[in-house]
């Protein structure tokens, strides 16, 4: 099947959460899943192993060709060169945020977290019965930035770790190296340990490069926990594998005391896949990349048009559109005004934080023809309120 020519008949036969949550009159575009079919090389694997029964207890992480592929990976995209004997996997990067909040804070210690923020951020800190920070984000011209100057009021809630998602869900900002050089320094400054979330690395589409805040310096590097999965950028997130990189040993021994058997572990067709993405999948990547910008565009060019009340920000990275709708909903909750007016279900701004009431986030992740759908749908949705 084409990227492109994709028939929503057929994605309402799938069984994951997107298009199996609702009746077959909404076009879902919420949860960051892809419409895209998985890439071929992916496909090829998955089936091999199926057609051969070869579904028993996997090899472990350790052993299989992913910490090296990992390794080569990350020195190749973005000239970062790790240990491979530094890496953990994970089931996904959530479990991850949520083991290195148990295991790296107490109860009631603060964590800073940069508003809006996707909604697990707020959820592990909240459920782990930490002191949530919040440093929104500022609306600068045309992109978000982060607010230095309040970052150092965040003092006083006496933070032992700062958050980091970069590049940024749900504005899709990806950090210059002076931002995360600040940051850096923040975080050294006050002996803070960074919980960096980069799943969307691979889903850059301005020509600016991903950092890896580990990549700045050895210092810095030393007190960085960084996640990482293939699972946006290859629309396998079903599969559940992930990766933390951490450098430093004691910081590697506290978060791996954990029993393995408690925290779960991978399965054989979540190697394969992963393996097949990285060694074979690039083309399907570069191909789902040019469709993001395509969509990108597009979407940037009804707003302009149409929309002149909504701000929205292209961001640097990923298929989400974080979208200001409050000229228009007058203090509604934008999602269900689209659900019930437009039959398009989107993500709830106030779900990744107060400063989200009144946004929307969308999935551009789609064909042209059904993104051109969700957005007529908002449209007539819009002009009539």
């Amino acid at each position: 099947m084409s990227l492109k020519n994709i028939k929503i008949s057929d994605l309402q036969t799938r069984k994951g959460v997107k298009w199996n949550n609702y009746n077959e009159a909404i076009i879902p575009a919420w949860v960051a899943d892809m419409d895209f079919p998985v890439a071929p090389e992916i496909q090829e694997v998955l089936l091999e192993r199926v057609q051969s029964s070869d579904l028993g207890y996997p090899i472990a992480f350790e052993k299989s060709n992913l910490p090296d592929l990992l390794t080569e990976r990350l020195q190749e995209r973005f000239s970062w060169e790790i240990n491979p004997s530094e890496v953990l996997s994970l089931t996904d990067v959530v479990q991850g945020l949520y083991h290195a909040v148990k295991f790296f804070s107490s109860k009631k210690d603060g964590v800073i977290i940069q508003t809006p923020i996707y909604p697990p951020f707020l959820q592990c800190v909240r459920e782990l019965d930490r002191n949530i920070i919040i440093n929104p984000l500022r609306q600068a011209s045309k992109k978000y930035e982060i607010d230095f100057e309040n970052l150092e009021h965040c003092l006083k809630g006496k933070p032992k770790i700062l958050m980091l998602c970069n590049p940024h869900n749900p504005t899709g900002r990806v950090y210059t190296r002076e931002e995360l050089e600040k940051i850096a320094l923040f975080a050294c400054r006050h002996d803070l340990i960074i919980l960096s979330d980069e799943i969307h690395s691979d889903l850059v589409l301005d020509p600016v490069p991903h950092i890896p805040i580990a990549s700045i310096s050895k210092e810095v590097e030393a007190r960085t926990i960084t996640f990482l999965s293939a699972s946006k950028s290859f629309n396998i997130a079903g599969l559940c594998l992930a990766f933390v990189h951490i450098s430093d040993r004691s910081l590697f021994r506290v978060f791996d005391e954990s029993p393995r058997h408690l925290i779960g572990s991978h399965n054989s067709l979540s190697l394969a896949a992963v393996e097949a993405a990285w060694t074979k999948g690039g083309g399907w990547l570069d191909a789902t990349l040019a469709i993001l910008m395509e969509n990108r565009s597009y979407l940037k060019n009804m707003v302009d048009k149409n929309w002149p009340q909504v701000r929205f920000y292209p961001g640097e990275a990923t298929y989400l559109a974080w979208m200001d709708m409050r000229s228009i909903g007058r203090g509604e909750k934008m999602a269900e005004f689209f659900h019930e007016r437009s039959r398009v279900v989107l993500s709830e701004g106030e779900t990744f934080g107060s400063e989200g009431k009144g946004f929307v986030r969308l999935n551009f992740a789609t064909s042209p023809r059904i993104l051109s759908d969700i957005l007529y749908r908002m449209d007539r949705a819009i002009q009539d309120s």
